[in-house]
This record gives structure tokens, sequence and C-alpha cells, in this order.
């Protein structure tokens, strides 16, 4: 019926030798590992269910917003060419905004490229086209500040590494709203059926 991983602390090579394949990109399997505020001392688990019969991913599980403040999920990608221009994701939402997320896989050494996933209480499946051009540069829970964007770039042939991601923060660095968002402790479920690319 699938394949349920369940973590209580955060341990990364753990969590790593634990990952759940689901999804593909450029025909190469997705293996998602996850990594929450545990790894800065917070409170936050994830739930990761695949779902053998239909191949979805379902990030799921509870966020604790007491002491912590994120949940997220990351897998390494093939080489994408430098054409590709956005990406598409298919996808079941519970009315929460989410971030996508892209990185070189060398930590806070170099930005993660975020971009907010806004989505609806819907049993209903969603399809969003996400321009890569959109997409903003942090180093960890900080944000590059307006002045400073020009220093940066996306190039889609350096990432490493796809993730998503409930936090506390949207991707310009303004507060997730609790309608949003929650507070407290609360459950949270993004089922994603499909990640493509879009090329120029």
């Amino acid at each position: 019926m699938g394949n349920i991983v369940r973590m209580a602390k955060y341990d990364r090579a753990a969590n790593v030798a634990n990952a759940v394949t689901s999804l593909q990109l450029l025909n190469q399997d997705l293996k998602w590992h996850r990594l929450d505020d545990g790894v800065m001392g917070g409170s936050s688990e994830t739930l990761q269910v695949c779902t053998a019969i239909d191949g979805f991913l379902n990030f799921q599980g509870t966020l604790n917003t007491n002491g912590g403040g994120f949940t997220s999920i990351r897998a390494p990608i093939p080489t994408l060419s430098d054409d590709v221009s956005a990406i598409r994701l298919r996808f079941r939402g519970d009315g929460k905004t989410y971030k996508v997320l892209l990185t070189n896989g060398q930590g806070f050494k170099s930005p993660s490229w975020q971009i907010d996933l806004p989505t609806k209480a819907s049993k209903s499946s969603q399809e969003i086209v996400l321009p890569l051009n959109l997409f903003r540069p942090s180093f960890g829970p900080r944000t590059v500040s307006e002045k400073d964007l020009a220093k940066y770039k996306l190039i889609p042939s350096e990432m490493k590494e796809i993730g998503f991601m409930l936090s506390l923060k949207l991707s310009d660095g303004t507060s997730n709203p609790e309608e949003t968002f929650g507070t407290g402790i609360f459950d949270f479920s993004l089922l994603l059926e499909s990640i493509d690319l879009v090329e120029n």
C-alpha cells in the first residue's frame, strides 16, 4: 500500500538512508528525505507516504510552532538544461501556502531559491507553472533584500536538489498568514502528483 517513514528526531544521515522513492524528473526516480526544524532544535515532524499504486508523494505531518517553524522534504535531481524556464506542478493541497525550493546542494554557502506555492483545500487536482525568474534567493532564514537581488542569478544546470517546505515565512521573508499556515500544533498535507519542466 506504500512506504511510510516516520522519524521523531532529526537525523540527516538516517533520513537520507530512509529516503522515499516517488515521482520522476527527466525519467529519473526522485528519492525524498525530510529536513525539519529539528536541525535547529525545533519540534516539527514529517510523515512521508509514497503510494505505490499511483506513484504520488504525500508530504504530510505535524508542525509545532512552539519552538519550531518549518518542515520540508528534499530530493536530488538530475542535471537540468539551462533552457529550463519554469517548473510545472500538479498537486492536491490543504489550503496552506507552501514553498518550492531549488538549491545547488552546498548548504548555507549558496542561496536556496524559493517561490510560494498557494494551495486550495480540495480533493481536486491543481496545476501551476512556476517561472524560475520569480524564485527568490535566501540564506537559511535570511531572505536576500530587494536591493541585493541583482547580485544573484538562478542557473538551472547548477541546481542539484528540489524541495517542498511549509514555513512560518514566505519566499519574500514576510510572515505566512495564520490562515495559510496555522498556529500552535497542527497537521498539514500536500499530495504531489507530478513535477515537470518547461523549456524556452
